[in-house]
């Protein structure tokens, strides 16, 4: 379509950015309250890192679920939808009388905030495609990527005036600006005549094409690997940071959100340049980077290094995933317009479900031990760029002999 330009794509990206930021939002504005969180409820790290794992959780399935609903109902209603069940669903974190209800009420989180993800990348499959989608992202991005640099700092800034629990009736109250603004700005994007039919076995046709074509299952793949390595990070930084590197909550945001500079820079250098250098090429370029970043990473932790030498090789790491993320959405859905939001739902359901595994596995030494997070980081930058090469490339190669 590409009908939007100017003031009014600028407006839409804003919009459907601000619905992403439910994601970072919801995984890391309470992280700097991990430790705290452990003293509140007597419980120990594993127990706080498992409610990062069931948002996760809740995130992905959430996607899976909300996906294809947007494709038969539209995009405008299930947003609504969700957005005040998020309301709901965070104001039930705040009010949890043990680990083990907050840990329900976080998936049911994660479910809700899902539904920003997923139908907002499905309508911008709806507006844009080819060079102009891939741009777009970009600039979607960039808003998004906000996310992580203000939800940290934003958590840190909580903290300092009141308890954890307040984290989450700020979250609620984001819900509920989102769901107004929704209600008075956003179009309705997916006309009656383009959606589907509301039939169980059409979906899950349409999710079995998407398995079989080996080309979007390898995007989709390598994706999730290289975000499930972040959720690795993003479960792990929190005890690595302030318990073995003794940083304030207060500095722990600030070192947070520096990395979310660095997705801006990876996500923006791929819409500056994605009309003169191919997109394969951006994400091969992620994907060596981020291999590289893992070694490095991980050779610091075992060396016990300074925090710098720690830092360092995560930032450069988390510019590779703005690279990656941004190709890999917009290569993945190129041909994928007729079920858009099915395929937006795999492709958000991989790097969530992917982290909740790798999220739990970096405390399995105990809150003062990193090595376990460095070797999740790394193995899941090499498994992302075996993805590529096994998958996309192979495909690649065939199409051409066929030809």
């Amino acid at each position: 379509m590409n009908k939007l330009t100017g003031t009014k794509r600028l407006q839409l990206a804003v919009l459907l950015g601000s619905l992403g930021l439910l994601g970072p939002f919801t995984i890391d504005m309470y992280l700097p309250s991990f430790p705290t969180i452990v003293e509140d409820y007597g419980t120990n790290a594993s127990l706080v890192q498992i409610s990062l794992t069931t948002c996760l959780l809740g995130l992905g399935l959430g996607q899976l679920v909300i996906g294809p609903m947007s494709d038969v109902l539209g995009r405008r209603k299930p947003l609504l939808i969700f957005l005040i069940a998020y309301l709901i669903a965070s104001l039930a974190c705040a009010l949890s009388p043990n680990i083990y209800v907050f840990i329900a009420a976080r998936f049911i989180q994660g479910f809700s905030a899902a539904g920003g993800l997923v139908i907002s990348r499905a309508v911008v499959r709806d507006v844009y495609s080819g060079r102009e989608l891939t741009k777009f992202f970009a600039l979607l991005m960039l808003v998004g990527n906000l996310g992580p640099i203000v939800a940290p700092i934003a958590g840190g800034a909580v903290l300092a005036f009141a308890n954890w629990t307040s984290v989450f009736i700020v979250l609620a109250g984001i819900g509920l600006i989102l769901f107004l603004i929704v209600t008075s700005k956003l179009e309705e994007t997916l006309p009656e005549e383009s959606r589907v039919p509301s039939d169980f076995f059409q979906v899950v046709k349409n999710f079995g094409s998407l398995l079989k074509d080996r080309q979007f299952t390898g995007y989709a793949l390598t994706q999730g690997f290289i975000i499930a390595g972040i959720f690795a990070y993003v479960s792990g930084i929190p005890f690595v940071y302030q318990n073995i590197y003794k940083v304030s909550p207060q500095e722990f945001s600030l070192l947070f959100g520096v990395n979310g500079i660095a997705l801006i820079i990876g996500s923006q250098v791929v819409g500056r340049y994605a009309g003169i250098i191919p997109e394969r090429t951006f994400l091969k370029a992620g994907l060596v980077i981020s291999n590289l970043s893992g070694s490095l990473l991980l050779l610091a932790l075992l060396l016990k290094a300074p925090l710098l030498a720690v830092a360092i090789p995560i930032f450069f790491l988390v510019a590779s995933i703005g690279i990656i993320a941004t190709t890999s959405f917009s290569l993945a859905m190129e041909t994928q317009g007729h079920i858009a939001g099915s395929a937006s739902a795999l492709l958000g359901l991989l790097p969530f479900v992917l982290g909740s595994l790798t999220a739990p596995l970096v405390g399995i030494a105990g809150e003062y031990n990193a090595i376990p997070m460095g070797v999740v980081i790394f193995s899941a930058s090499l498994l992302a760029f075996l993805s590529y090469y096994g998958l996309v490339r192979k495909a690649s190669f065939r199409v051409q002999a066929a030809k």
